[in-house]
């Protein structure tokens, strides 16, 4: 056939070629195809949660601010340690120490002064989904004030990934069959199709995920109240998009 489909084309411009192809396809009067470019996605139950968890802390001067920060810490850290979560799972995003320059007016005098440094650190705590909410009691119940936006993920991304591209693909089917009918003809076999779909996140969970167990939050909760027990979370759905291109031969 030298390189030709042999049959009608629907768009009659001569020697064009359909652009972004591994290989071309050529378009003329001897070519007959339908051409679709079409989205769909894939929906799956997040497996994995990647916590973020942190505190804020007060206090008059740098020195005392980091002294906060240290005992914080190390409780947060090592009540998670001693509830099962390994240091593969934890990962520090941020620890600032700041000067405060513009307190509230509403606050006194000796208010401002024991406000006047700040001090923040921030982790993120990689686990399972049905264990996220145990992850986030511990490290309540030991300091973390600041904490709970979750991003849910799968562990196996890629396959909810190649699902949205044949959902895409099977929609462009759809779609040009009723074109095909429309056309007085019927479809043929795909000549060629692509995909394009944003890359995945490295979002999996560690060999030595977090299982879950106890030693969390001991020696007392937050502010020195009995640690309290975990949050109902339900885990959000993920949803993976998908485009192709695809040719088809019109018969």
């Amino acid at each position: 056939m030298t390189g030709f489909i042999r049959s009608v084309t629907l768009i009659l411009s001569t020697g064009i070629a359909l652009a972004g192809m591994a290989q071309q396809i050529q378009i003329d009067k001897n070519n007959r195809t339908i051409a679709i470019t079409t989205s769909d996605s894939a929906k799956a139950v997040a497996d994995v949660a990647r916590l973020h968890i942190g505190y804020l802390a007060y206090a008059p001067d740098a020195k005392s601010a980091y002294a906060k920060a240290s005992d914080l810490s190390n409780a947060i850290i090592g009540n998670l340690k001693k509830a099962g979560v390994p240091d593969s799972a934890i990962e520090s995003d941020s620890q600032v120490i700041s000067e405060q320059q513009n307190l509230p007016d509403r606050l006194s005098e000796a208010e401002r002064e024991e406000r006047r440094y700040l001090v923040s650190q921030t982790w993120t705590v990689i686990s399972s989904a049905k264990l996220v909410a145990e992850a986030w009691n511990i490290a309540v119940n030991s300091g973390a004030n600041n904490s709970g936006d979750i991003n849910w993920t799968l562990k196996d991304e890629n396959s909810l990934q190649a699902q949205a591209s044949a959902n895409a693909l099977e929609r462009a089917r759809k779609i040009a069959a009723e074109m095909a009918k429309g056309l007085g003809g019927t479809l043929g076999p795909l000549i060629y199709a692509s995909n394009e779909a944003p890359p995945p996140p490295n979002f999996a969970l560690p060999n030595d995920e977090f299982r879950g167990g106890s030693g969390g939050g001991e020696g007392g909760g937050l502010y020195g109240q009995k640690p309290l027990p975990p949050l109902v979370i339900i885990p959000q759905q993920v949803t993976k998009s998908a485009t192709v291109y695809a040719v088809f031969a019109l018969q």
